[in-house]
């Protein structure tokens, strides 16, 4: 059996199992309503509590978990990761060979080989949450083509009678000095600006099912670094006919730093029910 083995160090997330289990603790591991959700894809520190809250809301009733991934632009193919399975803190998590086999027929694709953090920074609580559940591993390009693949991502589930849920992994505004994305200068001002202008618009467009204002917000407005997911995540909501999404909660990394730094990121958790 091939497994592919982490790439990021711990300070992304906690190798140990028990370290995962404790962070997370406070959320119910039985329950859950939705089909699709929208989580960020930071580091824990920063942004794993929201991630959580998301993954958590996904009923448990799920065969195979698709968990949508991007930093991919337009004309990228969508990337699968080939491997039997993934590396955990819980041992390993099983890909899914014949769904991604039936994927690949319709949609195309190339093996993900890459170093990224869009999917794996998440599989720890995908296994935590889903323990008997396999894996589908894709990353979606930022064009509005990906919205198509998420609903080529529900016909194929139910020709093959499959029970599935996608997750899309996404960060939202990433400002300032290190990015290269100042428009507002810096400080609270800035703050604000990303809070209620940027990342409102971009939450706004994913409530309202507007899958083309989520692409240019995304891309024009620098407001998601990976709109090909949320777009696969839409079309796969509106195909199962899973109603709008809606914001679990939002915050950003400032918030963890007691002021407002040179650079930020925003994040949130939305769910479609």
């Amino acid at each position: 059996m091939q497994i592919r083995e982490y790439s990021l160090p711990p300070g992304w997330f906690p190798h140990e199992s028990g370290k995962v289990s404790a962070f997370l603790s406070e959320f119910d591991v039985t329950a859950g309503k939705s089909r699709a959700v929208i989580a960020p894809h930071a580091g824990w520190y920063y942004s794993g509590k929201l991630a959580a809250l998301a993954i958590s809301s996904l009923k448990r009733d799920i065969q195979i978990v698709i968990v949508l991934g991007g930093h991919l632009g337009k004309g990228s193919p969508p990337l699968f990761a080939m491997e039997d399975a993934v590396k955990t803190p819980f041992s390993s998590l099983e890909i899914d060979s014949e769904l991604r086999s039936n994927l690949i027929k319709k949609i195309g694709g190339s093996e993900d080989r890459y170093r990224d953090n869009t999917i794996e920074v998440l599989l720890p609580m995908v296994h935590f949450f889903f323990p008997k559940a396999r894996l589908l591993w894709l990353r979606l390009p930022s064009e509005i083509q990906s919205y198509e693949t998420g609903k080529v991502i529900s016909a194929v589930s139910k020709e093959m009678n499959l029970k599935t849920c996608v997750i899309s992994s996404t960060d939202l505004t990433h400002y300032g000095a290190n990015y290269g994305f100042s428009p507002k200068g810096r400080g609270l001002a800035a703050l604000d600006w990303v809070r209620n202008v940027n990342d409102a618009n971009f939450i706004k467009a994913v409530e309202n099912g507007d899958a083309a204002e989520v692409l240019r917000c995304g891309e024009s407005e620098y407001a998601s670094c990976s709109a090909g997911a949320v777009l696969g995540a839409m079309g796969f909501a509106e195909a199962e006919k899973l109603g709008s999404a809606r914001l679990m909660e939002y915050g950003t990394s400032a918030d963890k730093e007691g002021g407002v730094p040179d650079s930020f990121v925003g994040y949130a958790a939305l769910s479609f029910l």
